[in-house]
């Protein structure tokens, strides 16, 4: 249990707090981002992960799924189906966010943000409409002798994927998510994302379109709100939300994550405030290169150990969105530890099997009541 929340914690999703504020220039030989400062500024150090993954083998060659993709003769949705199923697979995946200006502070070099991570993407559900896919880590770190690490796995994020849906959970800021109705009209053709932190509880949900060509398919979403991610609020608090908009794009070894977003201040209404509503844009990619040969047995066991246990959380806040209509939590899940009941249950079922299940549906009431999200009586 002590190895996967350091892992959680320090190694996946907060940057290292002895690099956050290092605004030295970084030692000769370090790629630059061109684009973000004057070609004569100083460099900060790039803030996020200092560890170093054990070896892994690209795959560089078109992959079944993209074969499948490409296929002629396909109706427009089966395509964007297949699309979202070539997300699954093995990858080593690598984190790069850049503020590229800042309006507050015109001449402030904030840090880029760099990290890396080896995951399994599997495909926990597929009805035809609706397409749940579940991201688990397995990493392995260089030591500093050289010998390689042991194994450390964790759940990260879920991502569903839903047809023309009805209904889509949006974040409204302020750790509140509300419930909105959809117009058939409004979503023909369309595909809503609807992101999940750590711990199955909402993040964030957009909808968008699916277009694709021979080089590569790509789907955008809509301006979509989320809550600030362990990278920013671990180093700063003087904004509420991001604003922005994600692409996912498809190509033959692989896919990306783009953002691009504004960092937003919010009046006492809950909208961007009027004298200062954006302190800065960034640029996010996140890079995911399929690899093979890579063991993840440890991650397969893992996941279908917990499979049921996490869907079934997910099941609980889908019930409460659909019976209250919003979810008003009293502070960030990840900020506040809220997350690690549900985990410590997740590794009790992994080690104990049916005995730790039975105690499935008190575990999941008593973290919601700890969140806020239902009532405590």
């Amino acid at each position: 249990m002590r190895a996967l929340l350091a892992l959680l914690l320090a190694c996946v999703l907060i940057p290292m707090s002895t690099m956050a504020g290092d605004s030295s220039p970084a030692r000769p030989g370090t790629p630059r981002y061109t684009f973000a400062w004057p070609l004569d500024a100083p460099m900060p150090k790039p803030r996020g992960g200092v560890t170093k993954g054990a070896p892994v083998e690209l795959d560089t060659t078109p992959s079944e799924a993209w074969r499948a993709l490409r296929a002629e003769n396909l109706t427009d949705f089966e395509r964007d189906r297949r699309a979202i199923l070539a997300m699954a697979g093995t990858y080593r995946v690598t984190f790069d966010f850049l503020e590229i200006v800042s309006y507050a502070q015109p001449d402030a070099l904030v840090a880029p943000y760099q990290s890396w991570a080896t995951e399994k993407i599997y495909v926990d559900e597929d009805t035809g409409r609706s397409i749940s896919l579940v991201h688990i880590l397995e990493m392995r770190t260089v030591e500093p002798d050289g010998s390689i690490g042991e194994t450390l796995v964790t759940k990260h994020w879920r991502q569903d994927w839903t047809y023309e849906p009805p209904h889509i959970v949006e974040y409204v800021g302020r750790d509140r998510w509300v419930r909105r109705t959809l117009a058939p009209d409004d979503v023909k053709g369309q595909w809503l994302q609807t992101v999940y932190q750590v711990d199955e509880s909402p993040r964030y949900a957009s909808i968008g379109r699916w277009e694709h060509n021979a080089s590569f398919s790509s789907w955008s979403s809509g301006e979509t709100w989320r809550p600030l991610p362990r990278r920013e609020w671990s180093v700063r608090d003087d904004y509420d939300v991001l604003i922005g908009t994600n692409r996912h794009t498809i190509y033959p070894t692989g896919w990306l994550q783009e953002e691009n977003n504004l960092k937003a201040v919010l009046g006492e209404d809950g909208t961007p405030a009027h004298t200062q509503p954006y302190l800065a844009r960034e640029y996010g990619i996140a890079r995911y290169e399929r690899i093979r040969g890579a063991d993840f047995a440890a991650a397969d066991r893992y996941y279908a150990s917990t499979r049921v246990f996490w869907n079934a959380v997910r099941a609980r806040w889908s019930e409460i969105f659909a019976t209250q209509g919003m979810a008003q939590l009293r502070g960030p899940v990840d900020k506040l530890g809220l997350f690690q009941p549900l985990f410590a249950h997740a590794e009790a079922i992994l080690e104990q099997g049916a005995e730790a299940s039975a105690k499935t549906p008190a575990v999941i009431e008593s973290a919601l009541r700890d969140m806020g999200v239902v009532d405590p009586r």
